[in-house]
């Protein structure tokens, strides 16, 4: 049981690393175009869709994801934590917690944290820094923010808990201090370039221009709080307009006072000189000048605030001092004009504020949270039957859920718990891309499953509109429209438009020709349908419209009419670099399974009518039978083409019409679909077991001798069908977890676990963590960092605990 006096309980499978530790070879980017920060990513702090701030294992504060759906990956040194320590006779020595000081030379008075004297370690959505070889005291500081599964008020936000912990093992009083210092960085988080130019990158994807106001500072101030015991800064800004805009509002830092603590404080100083106001009073006996000044920031100039806790630990004692880091940032702007409140302001308001009352109730409530999340984590830590890796890999790849960009606004009647997105990742900008989400949603639908659900009605919408803009498509210069009616969008949107009401962003292919996105949306429905009790019905009704819309547009690509739409020769289906002609075994597989589901959702809204009556069809319920008896019709004639075309005799070829060899190794996601929502198979055990078995040994065992993970397509002998390829060759760290969920569907446990365990190494042991890409591949380079699809380990976790089509609570 913790107590007021335990020691953080880290768990022994959280991810480690000696802090700032270097990486001998870490993985880096594949294209020069595309997205590489370095290896130094750590845990993400702030709720969902509130922005994030990152802390690496090297100690300093360098992510800011703070404008929804933009990246900054940058060192801010003034944000930082510092020690004093002064044993009973001896001397004094002090270190600000990170282990790199700054290029530009500023602080230079200040003195930084040897490298490798401590282990920093991460589960989300926790991490902790265990400072060793350096102090006489034993110091922890835990970290966290209150992400809590089915919560959907706390998970929401803006704030990171630092719970330090200070253990004197001597047989002497120990004097300590810790100072938090913080820059005043309101303002700096909103694009300067408000109709910013979109152009098109070498690989062929949009992108826009975003230059933040980084540095703009003019008008900032701050502010010393003194509330019954809270202390701490109100890091603010003159308002210089009525109604709060984008980047504006305040972030807070607090802590607490009481009898057995001094209190220490510096209302302005300057982050960018030597940083000697501050340091030469904290590096003397770990005090401040106590000086408040609210003057605002003059053009051009930059100021930061400064607090620290002094306390005297006597022989043998832990004493404990919370932090507390908030921001009230609370509009998201998209296009000029295209605004939308965050989720948290339904429970802090909308005025930008509410810093000091985040403050107050992290204060109040953060044991509780950290009870939860420590909760959380046990129902998964304490199942012996899960490997450590497995377990480290499960809540450490949710960070994206935090950090992916992500989005969640203020409730509205139509949509009660706001509408929700997770970026692709940050190069292929756009949220919730369909393809991906396939297997990349099972941890929001297990953990947060009215956000999923939100996002699938999203999409239900999206389905009937059109957009009928011309834009050029990035792989083959050919003209296409932005969205056919009836399309399955790819994406719900780009963070520079607007997403849920402007779909289809990417511009790569032409979205509207492909051939999974269809099926996958029906699919995802009635998975989401299902796994979560199986009674939403009117979640049911909320999709229902555009079931039959997207699978009678996608049958129109049934050029012969055999049941099965075919690919154009195009790549026209999630990997979108690789050419698949006529009868496909992934789309054919995925398309008989949609159908079933249909067939599925259909029956269940005849014997279930809306209790929203703009929901009911016309000639309802007539009109649903007759679709059904159509479904019944295609699958009759799909059913009886599928496997007659494409099985060659130990697994099903790549397409009808290339005449490849190739070893797909997703070939048959529609029959892991099938049998997770208990439909019939799209094709008998024994050829799925073989086709599965082919699979393992051609592109995981014969690839790199199984070093990596499955590459996406090998020949039966494990070497590339063309060595120029791209995507055949990759290792798909999602498709990786969504194979394995199928292995283990099909009673091949081990070979799962020894696949997974595979790609996780490579995440975790090359620099890669909390930014786990989309591909790597074996010469040690990565592709599309911080991806969606990752999240499919949580399919992984889905299959082994067996909780087979029942309730995801």
């Amino acid at each position: 049981m913790k107590t007021l006096f335990s020691l953080p309980n880290i768990p022994s499978c959280a991810w480690k690393r000696p802090i700032g530790q270097e990486w001998e070879h870490p993985y880096t980017v594949r294209y020069a175009s595309n997205l590489d920060d370095g290896p130094w990513h750590g845990m993400p702090l702030g709720g969902f869709g509130s922005g994030c701030i990152g802390r690496s294992p090297r100690g300093d504060f360098n992510l800011w994801h703070l404008d929804g759906g933009e990246h900054i990956f940058k060192s801010i040194p003034s944000c930082q934590f510092s020690i004093f320590e002064q044993p009973e006779d001896g001397p004094a020595q002090v270190y600000a917690l990170a282990t790199e000081p700054p290029e530009d030379n500023t602080l230079s008075r200040w003195s930084w944290y040897p490298k490798e004297k401590g282990t920093y370690s991460a589960l989300y959505p926790c991490s902790w820094y265990q400072y060793e070889g350096v102090f006489q005291a034993e110091i922890y500081c835990e970290q966290f923010s209150p992400i809590i599964p089915n919560n959907y008020q706390e998970t929401s936000y803006p704030i990171g808990v630092f719970e330090w912990t200070i253990k004197n093992p001597t047989d002497k009083p120990i004097t300590m201090s810790i100072m938090l210092t913080w820059q005043n960085i309101v303002g700096w988080f909103t694009n300067a370039i408000k109709s910013p130019e979109i152009t098109v990158r070498d690989d062929g994807s949009p992108e826009y221009e975003y230059q933040p106001r980084w540095g703009h500072s003019t008008g900032n101030f701050n502010q010393w709080v003194q509330d019954n015991f809270r202390v701490g800064f109100i890091l603010n800004r003159l308002q210089p307009h009525e109604q709060v805009q984008e980047g504006e509002g305040q972030i807070c830092i607090a802590s607490v006072t009481n009898p057995s603590v001094e209190v220490f404080y510096l209302g302005k100083w300057n982050p960018v000189g030597d940083g000697s106001e501050v340091w030469d009073y904290f590096a003397m006996n770990g005090s401040l000048p106590d000086q408040e000044d609210e003057t605002p920031a003059e053009p051009g100039e930059q100021i930061a605030a400064a607090m620290a806790i002094r306390f005297t630990i006597k022989p043998g004692r832990v004493k404990k001092i919370p932090f507390i880091l908030a921001w009230d940032l609370p509009i998201t702007e998209f296009a000029q004009g295209v605004q939308y409140y965050r989720r948290y302001t339904d429970f802090f308001g909308r005025n930008g504020q509410n810093g000091w009352a985040m403050v107050r109730t992290a204060l109040k409530h953060s044991d509780v949270w950290r009870e939860k999340v420590e909760e959380w984590h046990n129902s998964i830590l304490k199942q012996d039957n899960l490997p450590d890796w497995l377990k480290m890999a499960l809540f450490n790849e949710l960070y994206l859920l935090t950090d992916g960009g992500t989005l969640w606004t203020a409730a509205s009647e139509t949509d009660p718990v706001g509408q929700f997105g997770v970026l692709e990742c940050l190069d292929y900008c756009w949220y919730e891309s369909l393809d991906v989400r396939l297997y990349g949603s099972f941890g929001l639908l297990m953990l947060w499953p009215r956000l999923e659900k939100a996002v699938m009605e999203a999409f239900a919408r999206a389905i009937p509109s059109s957009d009928d803009t011309v834009r050029i498509i990035g792989y083959n210069q050919a003209e296409g429209l932005r969205k056919a009616k009836g399309a399955t969008p790819h994406d719900l949107g780009a963070p520079n438009e607007h997403p849920w009401e402007k779909t289809n962003y990417t511009s790569y292919q032409d979205c509207n020709l492909w051939k999974d996105l269809g099926s996958d949306f029906v699919l995802q429905v009635y998975r989401d349908f299902l796994l979560t009790g199986g009674d939403d019905i009117e979640f049911l009704w909320e999709c229902w419209e555009a079931v039959p819309e997207t699978l009678n547009y996608l049958k129109v690509f049934d050029l012969d009419n055999d049941g099965i739409p075919e690919n154009s020769g195009a790549p026209d289906q999630t990997f979108d670099d690789w050419e698949l002609q006529g009868i496909s075994a992934y789309c054919g597989a995925l398309w008989i399974a949609a159908l079933e589901a249909a067939i599925k959702i259909g029956k269940l809204l005849i014997e279930n009518p809306p209790q929203n009556l703009n929901l009911e069809p016309e000639n309802y319920p007539e009109s649903i039978e007759k679709e059904l008896d159509k479904y019944s019709q295609w699958l009759e004639q799909s059913r009886a083409i599928y496997h007659a075309t494409l099985w060659n005799g130990e697994y099903y070829k790549l397409d009808s019409e290339s005449g490849s060899d190739v070893v797909m190794a997703d070939q048959l996601s529609g029959q892991f679909y099938a049998r997770l929502l208990g439909l019939p198979d799209v094709v008998e055990q024994e050829y799925t077991l073989s086709a599965l078995n082919k699979v393992y040994d051609a592109c995981f065992l014969k690839f790199q001798n199984g070093k990596y993970g499955a590459a996406n397509g090998m020949k039966p002998d494990g070497t590339p069908e063309d060595p120029n390829s791209t995507h055949p060759q990759e290792v798909w760290t999602g498709i990786n977890f969504g194979i394995a969920s199928f292995l283990i569907q099909m009673g091949m446990k081990d070979e799962a676990l020894k696949l997974t365990e595979a790609v996780v190494k490579q995440v975790y042991e090359n620099g890669l963590q909390f930014r786990t890409p989309e591909a790597i591949t074996a010469v040690g380079t990565y592709r599309a960092c911080h991806y969606l699809r990752a999240m499919a380990i949580w399919g992984v976790y889905y299959q082994l605990s067996g909780i087979q089509s029942s309730v995801i609570s």
